[in-house]
């Protein structure tokens, strides 16, 4: 298949402050096997030497796009603000502290092709990797019952809805379902789980069975700043369980929802998050999913300040 004939894939590079990472990250770019690729590099007012390594990479790659943001936006208003200047038909939601290895996009795509038009996002393995480079573990750990967490393929709104399974940096998502959603949330401090939720009720996912990206990881990285004191994520959590509490069709999506509020609201009383833990229970109300636990923590956050 000749490069005009394969679809394109846009690459947005997200950067803030990962000038160490850099160059490793966006040689795995130039370093992919599949041809036919359009690269959106973004700077989200990094303040090291973050933009002087992109223009660099930029000034080589004449096909290359740089956006140099003026003021630090967060990640899905600076995801937006390339996506709608993109044109490919699939799009990588890039971090630069990752790394792809070189078969990413090319098997990323034969999936696509295999699992047919209804699938909105690929998703696969991933190698988890210190800040040196060197492997700590691999996402889903291979179990003499099959792979923990379970992935899931097809209809996954009610998986989405009650666990976290997908490595968010292996996503590879279609154009036409992100056009549907009308990108990011941009009230939001993070994207993925709102990403599954709204795509999953429209679109069917595919599970990739093998390793096709890096996930760094690094004590300034998103995934580091969950579940602790003043969790700077976890508003927007519970503003994504109340879409999904609207979108729910039946018991059981319904079922699942409370099985991922109780574990939201379970944490928050665990860091101290008191106000969210709330909130988080009178959700579970709404639900009519309370276990004799969580009349307990109920009592407990509404006496606590």
């Amino acid at each position: 298949m000749s490069t005009v004939e394969q679809p394109l894939v846009t690459i947005i590079a997200l950067c803030y402050n990962h000038a160490r990472f850099l160059p490793q990250a966006l040689d795995s770019l130039l370093n992919q096997t599949y041809p036919n690729l359009e690269v959106l590099l973004v700077d989200d007012a990094s303040t090291d030497d973050s933009a002087t390594i992109l223009m660099r990479y930029a000034q080589a790659q004449p096909n290359w796009r740089l956006l140099l943001l003026p003021e630090n936006v967060g990640n899905c208003r600076a995801f937006n603000s390339a996506f709608r200047q993109s044109m490919g038909e699939f799009v990588i939601d890039f971090a630069t502290d990752d790394v792809l290895l070189p078969h990413r996009v090319a098997h990323h795509i034969t999936a696509f092709q295999e699992a047919g038009p209804q699938c909105g996002m690929v998703y696969s393995d991933a190698e988890l990797i210190d800040e040196q480079g060197h492997l700590v573990r691999r996402h889903f750990r291979r179990t003499a019952q099959g792979l923990f967490p379970r992935p899931a393929s097809g209809w996954v709104f009610a998986d989405v809805l009650a666990r976290y399974f997908i490595s968010t940096p292996t996503m590879t998502m279609r154009r036409a379902t992100l056009e549907e959603l009308g990108g990011y949330d941009e009230a939001l401090a993070y994207e993925d789980f709102d990403f599954w939720v709204r795509a999953s009720r429209n679109w069917q996912f595919y599970f990739l069975d093998e390793v096709t990206t890096q996930k760094r990881l690094h004590p300034q990285s998103m995934s580091r700043k969950g579940y602790q004191p003043h969790d700077p994520y976890l508003n927007s959590t519970i503003h994504v369980c109340r879409k999904a509490l609207a979108m729910c069709r039946n018991e059981a999506e319904r079922t699942a929802l409370a099985v991922r509020v109780r574990w939201e609201l379970r944490q928050a009383v665990r860091w101290r998050n008191y106000s969210e833990a709330r909130t988080l229970y009178t959700l579970l109300q709404e639900l009519n999913h309370l276990t004799l636990f969580d009349r307990l923590l109920g009592l407990w956050v509404a006496i606590i300040k």
